[in-house]
């Protein structure tokens, strides 16, 4: 399997060389199909001797590896939850800090009396953030 996994990562590595180099030598028509199809038909390569080495049953597991990896699986999609709550709520809180900064800097400039309030609006936008911070700690603290 590591076999598979250095072809890989090479088959990677040389597909992104080789597109960073084409890109300056800006290469088409026919060497760009040529070069495509190497590419494909080296990735498809790739994993078809993957699917043969893995269904050929060179490569066992115990039962006891699969229960660590069970349980390893639960803390990953533990960590992936509280990913998903701090980094979504820090997408809506920088999506409504946007909309009323930009309101609460257009009435200041008519009215500078009204910073108070103005300032309220965009703490409360920037408390979203703080609620995905509290609900992933307690996600990873279940």
């Amino acid at each position: 399997m590591e076999f598979v996994l250095m072809i890989a990562i090479t088959l990677v590595m040389s597909t992104i060389g080789l597109g960073l180099a084409l890109t300056n030598k800006k290469v088409k028509g026919k060497d760009a199909k040529k070069l495509l199809g190497m590419n494909v038909t080296a990735l498809f390569g790739t994993i078809i001797v993957a699917t043969i080495l893995l269904l050929s049953g060179g490569i066992t597991a115990s039962a006891a590896d699969n229960a660590q990896a069970a349980a390893a699986a639960s803390d990953g999609l533990k960590y992936i939850g509280a990913a998903l709550a701090i980094g979504l709520s820090a997408i809506g809180s920088g999506i409504a800090v946007a909309s009323s900064s930009a309101a609460a800097l257009g009435a200041l400039s008519e009215d500078p009396g009204i910073f108070g309030k103005a300032f309220v609006f965009v703490g409360l936008a920037e408390g979203i953030a703080i609620y995905g911070l509290i609900i992933s700690i307690l996600i990873l603290n279940a």
